[in-house]
């Protein structure tokens, strides 16, 4: 059976609620109770580690028996396992819930399961259901889960003609007023942001996360510095209301567990030409954020550098997810493509 309108309806609702709870270590999950009839019944999110999950938030909010047939609508597949909280799936089990409808599944190698559980207990299952947009509002867990490390953004502004500075060095300011307060909303969401010395020592960057009229905003990444230079006295970054660490060695190896160790989930990585390209040809990147002005800058400062590329066949193919105005700026949004996308798209072209 495939979602009714009214389910479809319940998991929009239910990834609304789920930003009600906090970023962090745990998934930001909502869920809504409905009726054999499709009304509402009840709705919840989870709250933080330690809290009541979605579900069980849920559940809590009716009377016994009150859930009997019911739906339940989720934005993650309910957990399988008993950690500081019981598994979701059995709360469902014993709320007597008939249906399951949720978007995606738990990559967690604990907590997967739960979809098998209802259903051997005789609850109707339904997956995928909005699994997009749930992809896009956990992200950063997901990439967690799946790959044992931070979710890693990386930002540029460029020129038409593809320069992040001018001949002398100074980059300050290609875009405008609404691609910079873009850039601090996205800040504000991260974690940790990443520059190299480079760009400490020639743009003396504060590295905060700033609304237009110079507030900071209350969440600050924290800063992190790529290098072995000495970081001057003086510099802005220390002024940050947060220390910074730095860093040094090898990006996989040596940079990804340090930053895990900082209990790091989202990098914002805005450190200049060196750094954006070292992430990029080492396939570290998630998302790509490039703002590109309608400016011409010529000259030799190009926005990336050498990424390993010696053929075209070796080139680093993008899926490009969104493409926004931002007064005279554009924003372009894109992800690597995926293998199994290179791999049709090489099988199309080999097709006689």
């Amino acid at each position: 059976m495939s979602a009714t309108a009214a389910e479809q309806t319940a998991m929009r609702r239910a990834l609304e609620i789920a930003h009600n709870g906090p970023r962090g270590v745990n998934p930001q999950v909502g869920a809504v109770i409905l009726s054999p009839a499709g009304d509402v019944l009840a709705e919840g999110w989870h709250r933080g580690a330690g809290t009541a999950h979605a579900e069980v938030d849920a559940l809590s909010q009716l009377a016994p028996g009150a859930a009997r047939g019911a739906t339940a609508v989720v934005t993650l597949e309910p957990c399988n396992h008993t950690g500081r909280t019981g598994p979701c799936a059995q709360a469902l089990i014993d709320a007597g819930v008939a249906r399951v409808v949720y978007a995606i599944d738990d990559p967690g190698a604990l907590s997967h399961g739960g979809a098998t559980r209802l259903r051997d207990a005789g609850v109707d299952v339904d997956a995928g259901v909005l699994a997009d947009e749930a992809t896009d509002l956990l992200a950063s867990w997901l990439t967690v889960q799946r790959l044992g490390r931070p979710h890693i953004t990386v930002k540029w502004a460029q020129s038409l003609d593809g320069r992040a500075a001018a001949a002398d060095g100074t980059s300050q300011w290609i875009t405008g007023p609404a691609a910079r307060a873009d850039v601090h909303e996205r800040r504000a969401n991260a974690d940790a942001i990443v520059v190299g010395t480079g760009t400490v020592l020639a743009d003396d960057p504060a590295l905060t996360a700033r609304r237009p009229d110079g507030s900071l905003f209350a969440h600050q990444p924290q800063p992190i510095v790529l290098g072995e230079r000495d970081v001057p006295a003086g510099a802005a970054i220390r002024r940050h209301p947060l220390p910074f660490a730095r860093l040094a060695g090898d990006l996989e190896t040596d940079v990804l567990p340090q930053l895990r160790a900082l209990g790091i989930h989202r990098v914002f990585v805005e450190g200049g030409p060196t750094i954006a390209s070292a992430f990029v040809a080492a396939g570290l990147v998630d998302d790509l954020l490039v703002y590109l002005a309608p400016t011409l800058i010529g000259g030799e400062r190009l926005a990336l550098g050498d990424l390993g590329v010696a053929t075209i066949d070796a080139q680093h193919r993008l899926d490009i997810s969104a493409v926004e105005r931002l007064g005279d700026d554009l924003l372009i949004v894109a992800h690597p493509k995926a293998p199994s996308d290179e791999e049709a798209r090489s099988d199309e072209e080999e097709t006689p």
